[in-house]
């Protein structure tokens, strides 16, 4: 009889790697741009996205999460893009008007070492946002070659999404928004069948 040795368990990567990805910082960007999405958003609703993704000493006041607002407008086209070109111009737009020099940073050694595009590293929230933003997703452009997310098809629904993995491309930003246009299709399509 032959024995399989165990295989160690791979370490888990820590807190801080995790909360800081390139694709967690993308999803955390379509999240805000959700969440900003409103004529009106409270800053506490916005504060309980940047917590969910790490984001400590949040103290947002309304005129921030205007600016905030702006920034999440700006954002949109990105993932409004129809192909890798329209985004990357997009991003090229973004990059060059509101971004700073790219730097590395550890918050006095506070955290791992990791690039910002903001001017500081006490930026205010709506700069810090759209170049921590332009960055994640110009690297996602960069790695898949094809836009990194996109807007719900959903004529009910304006949220923005990630594109996660490979596969056919993604249309909707929930399996919720999904199953209601399926089902308002299969609907209609009923009622034309059986239309006199």
């Amino acid at each position: 009889m032959r024995y399989i040795r165990a295989v160690p368990s791979l370490p888990t990567p820590d807190d801080w790697s995790t909360r800081h990805s390139v694709l967690t910082t993308a999803q955390r960007t379509a999240d805000l741009i959700n969440a900003l999405a409103d004529d009106h958003p409270a800053p506490a609703d916005v504060t309980v996205v940047l917590r969910a993704y790490g984001e400590t000493d949040v103290g947002l006041c309304p005129r921030e999460v205007t600016e905030m607002r702006a920034s999440a407008a700006l954002l949109r086209e990105v993932f409004a893009a129809e192909n890798p070109d329209t985004a990357a111009a997009a991003l090229n737009r973004l990059l060059h008007a509101h971004t700073g020099r790219l730097r590395l940073s550890s918050h006095d050694g506070t955290t791992p070492w990791h690039p910002h595009l903001d001017s500081a590293d006490n930026a205010p929230w709506a700069e810090w946002f759209l170049a921590s933003s332009c960055l994640a997703l110009t690297v996602l452009l960069w790695d898949r070659q094809r836009p990194p997310g996109g807007t719900c098809a959903s004529p009910s629904c304006d949220n923005v999404y990630v594109t996660q993995g490979s596969g056919p491309p993604r249309r909707y930003c929930s399996r919720r928004c999904a199953t209601r246009e399926r089902v308002a299709a299969h609907r209609r399509a009923r009622a034309e069948r059986e239309a006199p």
